[in-house]
């Protein structure tokens, strides 16, 4: 009996399956030979644990990418070949297949572009043609969300069954609430970009689309964490911050919240922040409860192998915009505001509050930025994967955090950091753009196994 912890004769260097072309007629002729030659007890404990060229997907939550054999790289074709998925070699496939792994995790692109554009609109230091700089990346922005949704509905007219597959996926889905953030950036910017002073019509646009986010998102978080609780089973150890994106959605309407309430007529600002403030305090408090899961998964098993650590960057989201979201909706309060008329509680009060819990929530963000930049510099991923997009998203949040607390503050020394933390974002998005741009086209992402519908983390 082979002993558990024992390499696999399919693992030695000298096997022969590493030799064949990886035809699967051969593998599985291979496979019989081995069982001959080892017994049925051995043969059993080989199959058992290593996997074949027919078969070579292992359930993502039992191990992590840096433990996993050679043969986990295997695709099968449709045409019954397999081929190694990292190999530079590997055969090309047209848009019609391609599309097939047009994930969801496509949406932390606009998601990003949108945090850009808002950053730019939030500079301190403006120099002329800056607002118009940024109003070109939100027009940019629309265009990349209109062209990814008619790819979105593409993939799954021409691969029926892909939606239903790609909302239950136990990796996939969690990028389902990426779409719902570049939504959220989509409806902010507008805000800041194309929405008159005195337009009472417009106004009124942008106020449902307020109250219709909340309600769609609120429902998102509830029903997806209900069915992944009900229909997957994740072990603590293989925790991912992707766990984190489905209450993410529902606590950005704390953020729209804070923009577009200052504008509104009091009547109708009182209850956007009032609804503002109970989803982002539904969304930092699930987030909160998820980070001891990911404490608790990083003192146990480590850090996540090197390709999925710029994901770690998703934890300095939510407490990150949960503070320039208290700064936002206190200082949306009208300044008459004052709810007993005694004046003990009234709008000052609430705004230094707001200050205070907004540095202590900045805090740890910062701790968790930490975190991840010297987990991704130790071990800098090899391939790309859309996950990198978490290099900017949630630094966008503690950038306009920082710039909202130095505002607060009237500190110019801080302001001048988060200037310059600007230019690093600027620099990152680029970065991140180079590299995906050449990931397609060298059809590293967009190709069987190599993209968010596969469980390999």
């Amino acid at each position: 009996m082979a002993e558990p912890g024992s390499p696999s004769p399919l693992n030695k260097p000298d096997g022969l399956l590493f030799a064949l072309d990886h035809d699967a007629k051969l593998s599985r002729k291979l496979e019989k030979s081995l069982q001959r030659s080892l017994g049925g007890e051995a043969s059993t404990a080989v199959n058992s644990r290593v996997p074949t060229a027919v078969n070579s997907r292992r359930p993502s939550f039992e191990t992590d990418l840096e433990k996993a054999a050679p043969l986990d790289n295997i695709h099968e074709g449709s045409h019954g070949h397999a081929f190694d998925i990292n190999d530079p070699n590997r055969p090309k496939f047209g848009f019609k297949e391609r599309m097939k792994h047009f994930t969801w995790a496509w949406w932390t692109w606009p998601m990003s572009t949108g945090g850009l554009s808002l950053l730019i609109w939030s500079q301190p230091f403006q120099f002329p043609g800056l607002r118009w700089i940024g109003f070109g990346v939100y027009v940019f922005n629309l265009a990349l969300f209109t062209t990814l949704l008619g790819l979105t509905i593409a993939r799954f007219i021409l691969h029926p069954g892909t939606f239903k597959a790609s909302i239950t996926h136990p990796r996939e889905s969690l990028f389902l609430p990426t779409f719902f953030l570049a939504l959220a950036t989509v409806i902010t910017s507008t805000e800041r970009y194309v929405m008159p002073e005195n337009d009472v019509p417009l106004r009124w646009v942008i106020l449902s689309a307020f109250w219709a986010y909340l309600l769609v998102t609120l429902i998102l978080a509830v029903g997806q964490y209900s069915f992944l609780f009900a229909k997957h089973s994740f072990a603590l150890t293989g925790m991912m911050p992707t766990w984190i994106l489905p209450i993410f959605p529902v606590m950005l309407s704390g953020t729209i919240a804070s923009v577009i309430a200052e504008s509104q007529p009091d009547i109708a600002a009182v209850p956007i922040i009032i609804g503002g403030l109970t989803a982002q305090g539904l969304g930092i408090s699930v987030a909160v409860m998820m980070y001891a899961h990911m404490i608790g998964r990083l003192m146990q098993a480590g850090l996540p192998h090197r390709e999925h650590r710029p994901g770690l960057f998703m934890n300095v989201g939510p407490p990150a915009f949960t503070a320039l979201a208290f700064i936002g909706m206190a200082n949306g309060l009208p300044d008459t505001f004052d709810r007993e008329m005694d004046g003990i509680v009234d709008a000052n009060i609430i705004r230094t509050f707001a200050l205070i819990a907004a540095i202590f929530l900045w805090s740890l963000s910062l701790w968790w930025f930490f975190i991840a930049a010297i987990a991704v510099v130790s071990s800098p991923p090899e391939y790309f994967h859309l996950g990198w997009w978490a290099m900017v998203f949630p630094n966008t949040g503690f950038i306009l955090a920082t710039i909202a607390i130095a505002k607060e503050f009237g500190n110019e020394h801080v302001l001048r950091f988060a200037t310059a933390l600007s230019i690093f974002l600027l620099a990152m998005y680029i970065f991140v753009l180079v590299n995906h741009i050449k990931a397609v086209v060298k059809q590293d992402i967009l190709y069987p196994g190599r993209d968010e519908d596969v469980n390999d983390h």
